[in-house]
């Protein structure tokens, strides 16, 4: 098998030298002289879509200004190679028989796959009304990048995707982690190497070491080296042969090159390789089938490296500049005709040169031999299931055996995750013959204390394994690979094939992958907007070891401005919850793996702390996502003189100390207590499905009194979902970018988050709001209790100073006041 290998790697190279060394082109083997014209009709449907409008689709007559789009947009230098590509997937399927898809990753290589979907029949049984015939072709050119058409790149609107191009580097991340739990999928992802500079793609390759080849699918990653990205050279196709097949050894795969320009020496070359990695395959998940799925040895897996030139098949050149094997090619080859009629003739010359009339009939339907090369419909790559899965609902326990039946208004301290994890564990148990959930994280499953799940499952991974090493195996439920990039587009692979799961992180660093998020969204409303889409299970997000809680790490681990980018996309997508106990956290996180097509953000604490709901109070303020506890308020029956409100564990703990200081010194005030869980019940009803009308966010927070709300996060983001209510009797207090390494409590102090800046802001509203409206007693006992306040943070600072631990009044608080 060595040798075999090592004959295979070298054929790539002996037959770039001698396509290099050719004075005239090699006639193609008979073979593929079909899979030629395929691949032919495939590139002229590309260089349609790109430049013309729908009048003169197939050249039936000669080219004129007026069947020019009069914008030009697209990219071409990938779409040739990737056609390419495709066009012998096709033959590889028909011969093998093969359950695959195709990820794009060369950012908009659009023209291509829906040149593919267009010809395998796929795209007009979706659209109808772009047909298989000369007018449907005219549709199809027309709509490429024109005003109410459709996007350069692939994206939901194209069958047969599961994966946005629209922003490089997750194409690898995205293709692993669809194929995890389906053992008969193959995914073929086409890597650009402009996309393989990027840091999530670079670090992807690594994926295959967490691949079992018994249980899950099959990742072949073709990279596909064209020189050029906008304007410069890439890097991986400027440095030697040796080095580069060196790296994607390193990495663990057998790299077989494929290299040349020439159609007929390409063809045969590039079947060899994909018939050879084909057998590979085979060969590693027959020798898998034999041996325990919980001790399979993680193989080395084929990949290929395709060399073939920018703009592939388009001009040589134009205005006496390269274009074909240059970065000239990479979008619109030449520009307009329309700006330059000098070019039409030039266009004319290109689009002719593939030979339409040789290809479509004329009806402008594809020849019935070419036709015939098509996967039948149930392995058409635009028609795999897998790309719009209808998927089965996890099995969920009642989360009420995992909760705390009496918190005893906070004199039970528990670890709220911990109580999650237990839940998690009984949710990978139930849904363990499915194998349709998994935990993604960063390194920090056990850290963020859901280590519960390890009682009934395992970190899935191939690498090797040591002695002392535990809570490691070939098949786990858990993936762990200390990159939020790899995890955030493994979950989302994932799910956009019909998996459950989630991604645990700290909060400060799920910023990481924002930009993915944003991604992931987009798919999500644009799959709304479809009708022949389907809904994807919910993407949740967990983030623990949150702001509050850094004491020990510092200023570099306190950050919860994710909240804010999340609320800024599209209301129908995204759910915001910051449950306050563990209780709440488990309500939420069981209603988070029902739903659908939503992104869930969770916040959670993971260090002891108190509780306050019973399980039924939970389930019901949950519920309703926003409620007045009533057990801490003093106003039932009377109008409230002010309320307090909190959204978040650590500031619904500190809303409440201020508000037993305020009843106990001040009982004649009159406090409403509100706690938010669902942050986006602040929203109103026309900004979001969960908004409060108006009417109901009055009768909670008045209009008039004053609210110190204690938030979580950046106060400006509860202004901002608060903007256009009636009131303007808010004053948040949240994260202001202090921090440092202190102790838990001093972190609120820095930020003004802390009981006794609450009682104090309490005491500035009777100063200069109330103090026309309250009893002498009132307002000149808020006199004095400011000034203890003062105090007591003095105190505070000077005790932390000393002793580096809270005071005992902080750490041994309990809630006192009577119901």
């Amino acid at each position: 098998m060595a040798r075999a290998k090592h004959q295979m790697k070298n054929s790539g190279s002996q037959v770039a030298k001698k396509a290099k060394s050719n004075e005239g082109p090699v006639p193609i083997p008979d073979e593929f002289k079909l899979l030629d014209k395929y691949w032919k009709a495939s590139n002229y449907l590309s260089v349609g879509q790109i430049y013309l409008l729908d009048k003169n689709p197939l050249l039936r007559r000669k080219l004129e200004l007026s069947d020019v789009k009069p914008r030009l947009l697209g990219h071409f230098g990938t779409t040739p190679g990737q056609n390419f590509i495709y066009c012998h997937l096709n033959k590889l399927i028909c011969e093998r028989k093969l359950n695959m898809i195709y990820i794009s990753g060369p950012g908009h290589g659009g023209p291509a796959i829906v040149a593919q979907v267009y010809l395998e029949g796929t795209y007009s049984e979706y659209y109808p009304n772009i047909s298989e015939d000369e007018s449907g072709m005219a549709k199809l050119f027309k709509q490429f990048s024109f005003p109410g058409g459709i996007p350069s790149h692939v994206a939901p609107e194209t069958p047969g995707s599961m994966h946005e191009g629209g922003e490089l580097g997750y194409s690898l991340s995205h293709a692993y982690g669809a194929v995890l739990d389906k053992p008969d999928l193959v995914v073929a992802c086409v890597v650009g190497d402009g996309e393989a500079e990027t840091g999530p793609l670079a670090t992807s390759w690594h994926a295959n070491k967490f691949l079992n080849p018994k249980t899950d699918g099959v990742v072949l990653p073709i990279l596909h080296l064209n020189g050029y990205k906008i304007d410069n050279s890439t890097l991986l196709d400027r440095i030697p042969e040796h080095e580069l097949k060196s790296l994607f050894v390193g990495y663990g795969y057998e790299p077989i090159i494929v290299e040349g320009s020439d159609p007929g020496l390409m063809h045969p070359a590039f079947a060899k390789a994909l018939n050879y990695c084909a057998d590979r395959i085979k060969e590693i998940k027959e020798e898998a089938a034999m041996c325990d799925s919980q001790t399979v040895k993680r193989p080395i897996w084929p990949m290929i490296i395709l060399r073939s030139p920018k703009g592939w098949t388009g001009p040589k050149q134009v205005d006496g500049l390269q274009i074909e094997g240059s970065y000239r090619s990479h979008q619109v080859p030449m520009a307009s005709p329309k700006e330059h009629p000098e070019y039409l003739e030039v266009l004319e010359k290109w689009l002719l040169s593939y030979e339409p009339h040789t290809l479509f009939d004329e009806e402008g339907k594809l020849l019935p031999e070419l036709k015939a090369l098509v996967p039948p419909k149930d392995l058409r790559m635009g028609n795999n299931p897998y790309t719009n899965p209808h998927y089965k609902p996890l099995i969920l326990p009642d989360y009420g055996e995992f909760g705390i039946e009496d918190p005893k208004r906070g004199k039970v301290f528990a670890s709220d995750a911990t109580h999650l994890g237990y839940f998690l564990k009984r949710v990978v148990e139930l849904n363990a013959k499915a194998r349709n959930f998994r935990i993604f994280g960063p390194d920090e499953t056990k850290s963020n204390r859901l280590g519960a799940v390890f009682d009934v499952t395992t970190k899935q991974f191939l690498g090797e394994v040591r002695e002392g090493d535990d809570r490691v195996s070939s098949d786990g439920r858990v993936m762990e690979m200390l990159s939020e990039h790899q995890c955030e587009g493994w979950l989302e692979g994932y799910l956009l094939t019909g998996g459950h799961g989630l991604i645990n992180s700290y909060e400060a660093f799920i910023h990481i992958i924002t930009s993915m998020f944003n991604q992931h969204t987009k798919w999500m409303k644009m799959c709304d907007d479809i009708s022949w889409r389907n809904n994807l299970p919910s993407l949740n997000m967990l983030l623990s070891s949150h702001v509050w809680r850094q004491d020990h790490n510092g200023f570099t681990h306190q950050d919860p401005g994710f909240l804010g980018h999340v609320v800024s996309k599209k209301p129908n997508i995204i759910r915001v919850y910051l449950p306050p106990d563990a209780n709440c956290l488990l309500s939420v996180f069981h209603h988070c793996l029902r739903s659908e097509h939503k992104v869930n953000v969770v916040v959670c604490g993971k260090h002891p702390a108190p509780q306050w709901l019973t399980l039924e109070e939970a389930r019901n303020h949950c519920a309703a996502g926003v409620g007045v506890w009533e057990w801490a308020s003093n106003d039932k029956g009377s109008e409230p003189d002010i309320i307090m409100a909190c959204a978040g564990d650590v500031p619904t703990l500190e809303a409440l100390a201020a508000t037993s200081i305020l009843r106990k010194r001040l009982p004649g005030l009159k406090i409403r207590f509100v706690n938010v869980v669902n942050l986006m019940k602040l929203a109103p009803q026309s900004q979001h499905p969960h908004g409060l009308s108006d009417n109901h966010f009055d009768s909670i927070f008045t209009t008039k009194k004053p609210v110190i709300f204690a938030f979580h996060g950046v106060p400006h983001l509860v202004e901002k979902l608060i903007y256009k209510r009636h009131g303007r009797n808010f004053d948040v207090s949240g994260y202001n970018e202090e921090g440092t390494i202190s102790t838990a409590f001093d972190m609120t102090v820095m930020n003004n988050l802390d009981r006794f800046h609450l009682v104090m802001d309490v005491c500035d509203k009777i100063e200069h709001e109330l103090f026309e409206k309250l009893s002498p007693e009132i307002k000149f006992s808020a006199v004095y209790l400011r000034q203890e306040m003062n105090t007591l943070l003095t105190k505070h600072k000077k005790y932390i100073a000393e002793f580096g631990v809270d005071m005992p009044e902080i750490t041994e608080w309990k809630w006192d006041v009577e119901e």
